[in-house]
């Protein structure tokens, strides 16, 4: 937890593997974390008002969503934590998927730090037989985009080191 800043703009990436991801990332961090949700989730009348109240904000996946890229910049700027999952979905294996762009590319407008974070377990969690798994959220250390211009090639880059950094973590401290 000592790696997540108490203030100012900050990026949460991590690793999906449930829908209880976003609560137990939140739930350890001293902070407000809002999400970038997926759009049909704010379409459920009390459910949609409850993210808003949370902070978070929808996406419309698989267009790339520019209204929900700016609203991602706009929070960072005014000093907001975000959580983010770079692959964009649950993972069905457990292992790391393909991440996108996106996180790269908003750390790198907003000048904010990210905060590479692994969630171990979760897909285990409500499952027969395991009712009470070893669940564990790791955050790392803090890294930055460091490059002067903001291209397809700098931003792949960076979300290579994002995804590398979360493997990291995954391969020290699964259990």
């Amino acid at each position: 937890m000592e790696n997540v800043p108490t203030k100012g703009g900050t990026i949460i990436a991590a690793n999906h593997l449930s829908n209880w991801d976003p609560m137990l990332i939140s739930c350890f961090v001293e902070r407000p974390v809002g999400y970038m949700a997926k759009q049909e989730l704010f379409d459920v009348p009390i459910l949609g008002k409850a993210l808003y109240a949370l902070h978070s904000f929808p996406v419309r996946r698989g267009i790339g969503d520019r209204q929900a890229l700016r609203t991602a910049v706009r929070k960072l700027q005014e000093g907001e934590c975000m959580g983010v999952f770079p692959e964009g979905h649950r993972s069905k294996t457990g292992k790391l998927q393909k991440a996108a762009t996106g996180v790269a590319l908003i750390a790198a407008k907003a000048k904010v730090p990210v905060i590479p974070t692994a969630v171990l377990n979760t897909e285990q969690i409500f499952k027969w037989g395991s009712f009470f798994p070893a669940v564990k959220v790791v955050y790392g250390t803090p890294i930055y985009y460091k490059k002067d211009k903001i291209d397809k090639e700098e931003l792949q880059c960076f979300t290579a080191e994002i995804m590398q950094q979360i493997q990291n973590l995954i391969n020290s401290y699964k259990t």
